[in-house]
């Protein structure tokens, strides 16, 4: 049996979109964790203020995942034994209760409710209180009879940052776009403009970018009640030095009401966003140096007409290559043709991930002509 102690190294598992792996794990490594990417996620190894520094500072994590202990186990006298000498205790504390979800995979343990059963009486038997809506959630999946515990230790999803209370009618998650972002090579220094911009997922994620703005600060997470947490030592690693400048950020959308939602998510997060409604075809240039163009145009999945929208792409494709040379573009659709439709020189794209239900891709260019 394996059990991470209090100081002693365990496997942290951040949770992604497939198809997002490779650049979460660039995000991770950047923030000095050993990052390896596997099938939705990215493992690294670290302690538990390393969990705390991870929920509070990837932003293109969904969650984050402690491997707290691992044990092979053949049948369910053997699970029932072996949870029953595992030190929850060490880790989760008697006066909040945990969720119980099981998962099992090519094991002779094949019935999860069974295996649930067992690992709940584990718990009771510690002391721990075991309810099917609490908010912290021990996973525990057995995979050709390994039993491995994870705890959630995120609860909401990372891409809630508290800071959103207008969403738009199909809205970007934040830690998409901030994957996205990185993906077109945006580190924070050059200016960002989103002329669709509807609730301002972008240009807020990109703007906290710059500013050096945690994406965690003004939420609370589910290790927080855990036996393991120290709030001192959490509240120190808040306090982050800041860029002594940043570069200016433009939001455009044609919809008043999107541009009143985005100020006022804008200001909830503490970022300085220059906003305006307007049509693409009324876009201007702003007296920048060339940034990043970012836009999520509809793509008639849940929004518009699919065949009326070859033309709002070619408006935005003709006023960007008209107006912008030196400037990047990176567009998100779930249709190759909408994209080709702008007549923008896009590189060839990575595929597609899915989103809500819908298979979109990031299509980009190089710095235009």
């Amino acid at each position: 049996m394996t059990e991470q102690t209090q100081t002693s190294p365990f496997e942290i598992f951040a949770v992604t979109v497939p198809g997002l792996e490779a650049t979460l794990a660039d995000e991770v490594a950047a923030a000095g964790f050993d990052a390896t990417p596997v099938p939705g996620g990215v493992t690294f190894t670290g302690t538990w203020p390393d969990v705390w520094r991870a929920n509070l500072t990837l932003r293109g994590a969904t969650r984050i995942l402690a491997r707290i202990g691992s044990f092979r186990a053949f049948h369910l006298a053997q699970l029932d034994k072996r949870a029953t000498k595992f030190d929850w205790l060490s880790i989760l504390r008697p006066d909040v209760p945990v969720k119980i979800d099981v998962t099992t995979r090519a094991s002779k343990i094949y019935h999860a409710r069974a295996a649930s059963q067992r690992i709940e009486k584990a718990l009771i038997t510690a002391g721990i209180t075991v309810t099917p809506d609490a908010q912290l959630v021990l996973k525990t999946r057995i995979d050709d009879n390994l039993v491995t515990f994870s705890l959630d230790t995120s609860g909401e999803a990372l891409h809630i940052r508290n800071h959103k209370n207008f969403v738009g009618k199909a809205p970007m998650r934040e830690n998409l776009a901030a994957l996205f972002l990185r993906q077109c090579g945006y580190a924070g220094g050059e200016p960002v403009l989103d002329p669709m911009c509807g609730s301002g997922t972008f240009l807020i994620e990109a703007a906290e970018i710059a500013a050096g703005l945690l994406p965690g600060r003004s939420r609370s997470f589910a290790f927080e009640q855990l036996a393991s947490f120290d709030p001192d030592q959490f509240n120190a690693m808040k306090t982050v030095p800041k860029p002594v400048a940043t570069p200016s950020f433009f939001g455009s959308d044609r919809d008043a009401g999107a541009i009143k939602g985005a100020r006022e998510n804008a200001a909830r997060a503490g970022v300085d966003i220059q906003f305006t409604q307007h049509a693409v075809s009324d876009l201007q240039r702003p007296d920048t140096p060339p940034g990043l163009i970012m836009v999520n145009p509809p793509y008639g999945g849940r929004i518009g007409n699919k065949k009326l929208l070859y033309g709002l792409y070619g408006a935005l494709g003709k006023t960007i290559l008209t107006s912008f040379s030196g400037w990047r573009v990176g567009l998100i659709t779930s249709e190759a043709g909408l994209a080709k439709a702008t007549d923008l020189p896009f590189k060839p794209d990575a595929g597609p991930i899915s989103h809500g239900g819908i298979r979109i891709t990031l299509f980009q260019t190089n710095p235009l002509s």
